[in-house]
């Protein structure tokens, strides 16, 4: 299936008779011990010659060819696991069955238990069998073709991860873009075809219409760029029956070189990935399209470049943000939260019930975190424990931080309303989030440190480096929320 400049793999799910394939694959859950595991001839012969156990065996994963070329693969998955887990096991079997280079897999699940597993094992095979760069000259081959086949009542529940995982590629895809294949200017117009491709509003804010409203703290970090290309733009989903509007907010900073203090060049490597946050956004606002999902979502996406230029702002500048708060720079490399504020400002003056922002904006949440988990802030205390069981039951691990209102001692200024950071650097993912709570007066926000957007080797279901860490918790917080009555 087409989308978006990539492929995802085709689908097809089977009922009946087994599709023929060069590699079938057995993933056994909570399978009854009298019920004969599939090809077992082949599978015993191959337990014999390892002298391992049958249940031994397939705890670890049992590979076979028969005399007709077709190779099987046999597994049996823990499912009282947690879905994290479930997540790095499922994929190291992708993993592991890639060096195979073939284009077509059957993947049947047993157990009339296996719904959890099910979706989880389809989920995992989709987002590992696309390719997110086609710019090398010979690509490897990988899983075209999807013929998969589980007890019929996973059906809804397959759909519905096969929808997720496309959300989570466009996320990936979008965040891996080399930085002149998507600048602010191509990244607007492709936001623009995917309003006009999902029939969502598509609004936006240029430079000039900013200056004129006095979004100050957006404008500081794009007045370094020559083109003139930065903006804010918003689309809208509306559904009829939808009871609450929730906005999204992502940091869409296209490439970053921290400014006049300039980062070295081993921490500007990956800076086209700074847009993350944004990418997240739009995977979860996929998600919720192709889902139907009864909530209004408008997704703001703060897009800009921070470069480096005698038009860039400076250390001790003094600007003023859209609500009027004076803000003094200390450090030009913390463009993100000047681009969020202007952002969540024009978010809160649509009235939603719920701000949840997306960003990859604090080396401290990396030191606090690493890279494995992504760490959140709420301003409602009851939002904190439903942040944190979405993470636990999708997979996506979120620790949730205290920002208690003493840590604006560090931010006091001698000649603005609020120092922008602080130059030591400590706890700022807390001062971060003190800083923008300036900017959604008084509702209810939930903030995102994306520190496990990218992870050496991938992370739980995806062994891509960038991992598209978000989309899975986002789709789930907005589908549970928005069917409270607020």
């Amino acid at each position: 299936m087409k989308n978006d400049h990539f492929t995802m793999p085709e689908w097809h799910w089977i009922q009946g008779q087994q599709k023929s394939c060069p590699l079938v694959i057995y993933v056994l859950a909570d399978l009854p011990k009298q019920l004969p595991v599939p090809q077992q001839d082949l599978l015993s012969k191959v337990c014999r010659q390892r002298k391992t156990e049958q249940n031994v065996a397939l705890k670890e994963g049992v590979l076979a060819t028969n005399s007709e070329g077709v190779t099987y693969y046999w597994v049996s998955v823990d499912q009282v696991q947690d879905t994290f887990g479930l997540h790095v096991t499922l994929a190291k079997i992708v993993k592991q069955l890639h060096p195979l280079s073939l284009q077509e897999a059957m993947v049947e699940v047993l157990g009339e238990n296996a719904k959890r597993i099910a979706a989880t094992t389809l989920y995992v095979c989709l987002v590992n069998n696309v390719h997110l760069v086609q710019r090398k000259a010979e690509a490897k081959k990988i899983w075209q073709h999807i013929y998969f086949k589980a007890p019929a009542a996973t059906k809804e529940h397959c759909q519905k991860a096969a929808v997720l995982a496309r959300a989570n590629t466009l996320t990936r895809y979008l965040t891996i873009k080399a930085p002149n294949q998507l600048n602010p200017s191509l990244y607007r117009h492709y936001l623009k075809d995917f309003a006009k491709t999902h029939k969502l509003q598509y609004q936006e804010w240029n430079e000039e219409r900013l200056q004129k409203m006095g979004a100050g703290a957006f404008l500081s970090v794009s007045q370094g760029s020559d083109h003139h290309e930065a903006a804010i733009v918003k689309l809208s989903y509306q559904p009829k029956l939808a009871k609450n509007k929730i906005a999204l907010v992502g940091k869409g900073i296209c490439f970053d070189t921290g400014g006049h203090n300039l980062k070295p060049a081993r921490y500007m490597h990956n800076m086209h990935e700074d847009m993350n946050g944004s990418a997240v956004v739009l995977g979860i606002l996929q998600a919720a399209v192709d889902l139907s999902l009864d909530v209004a979502i408008d997704a703001w996406f703060a897009i800009a470049e921070n470069h480096i230029s005698p038009q860039a702002y400076k250390q001790n500048d003094v600007v003023t943000a859209l609500n009027g708060v004076s803000i003094e720079v200390v450090h030009t490399d913390a463009e993100g939260r000047m681009v969020l504020a202007d952002t969540l400002t024009l978010a809160e003056r649509a009235k939603p019930n719920l701000i949840i922002d997306f960003a990859t904006l604090t080396g401290s949440m990396h030191v606090a975190l690493g890279a494995r988990m992504s760490g959140v802030f709420v301003n409602r205390p009851d939002m904190a424990a439903l942040a944190t069981e979405i993470g636990q039951l999708i997979g996506e691990r979120v620790v949730c931080f205290p920002a208690p209102s003493d840590y604006d001692e560090a931010l006091v200024s001698q000649v603005a309303d609020v120092k922008q950071c602080t130059l030591t650097g400590e706890a700022d993912h807390i001062l971060a989030v003190r800083f923008l709570s300036k900017f959604v007066n008084h509702t209810p926000w939930i903030h995102m440190d994306l520190s496990a957007s990218r992870h050496e080797g991938g992370l739980g279901a995806v062994l891509s480096d960038v991992t598209g860490f978000g989309v899975l918790w986002g789709a789930q917080f907005i589908d549970s929320w928005g069917k409270k009555e607020l």
